[in-house]
């Protein structure tokens, strides 16, 4: 599988993959933010990206934020587009009791760079069938048995 090399244009710290092997790389706040609880805020990261054609930039929330101070990216996974080229920011809430303060170089979230397909959608008459069918919402049930 061809990797991507991804432009990066920093005006502050660079996406940076902890681990070798890792899927993620780490994305840093560009300026100080403070979040109350049940608010929230849209954080800078400093960079530009130029991802290529056919692949697209998911920011995800990072973990240990989540559960240490109940910070989320708001519309997670946000989307980047290869085709946009302003600022990466993260829509971060704070759905933790306390308030959140976010300072320069703090890690705010994560980026995955995945291939993508973009479809020709076809108006038809008729779905064909599928097992699942209609099941939404709850309709595999709860438990595992």
């Amino acid at each position: 599988m061809k990797i991507p090399v991804v432009g990066v244009f920093s005006m502050h710290q660079l996406p940076r993959i902890a681990h070798s092997g890792d899927a993620v790389a780490d994305l840093f706040a560009a300026e100080d933010v403070t979040i109350d609880p049940g608010s929230r805020a849209l954080v800078g990261t400093g960079i530009t990206l130029a991802i290529p054609r056919g692949y697209a930039g998911f920011v995800l929330p990072r973990s240990g934020l989540a559960i240490k101070q109940g910070l989320t990216v708001v519309n997670a996974p946000g989307l980047i587009d290869s085709g946009y080229r302003g600022e990466v920011k993260v829509a971060l809430i704070n759905h933790g009791d306390e308030v959140s303060h976010i300072a320069i170089g703090d890690r705010i979230a994560q980026l995955v760079v995945m291939a993508v397909v973009s479809p020709d959608f076809v108006e038809v008459k008729v779905l064909d069938e599928s097992e699942r069918g209609e099941g939404g919402f709850g309709s595999t049930g709860m438990r595992g048995d």
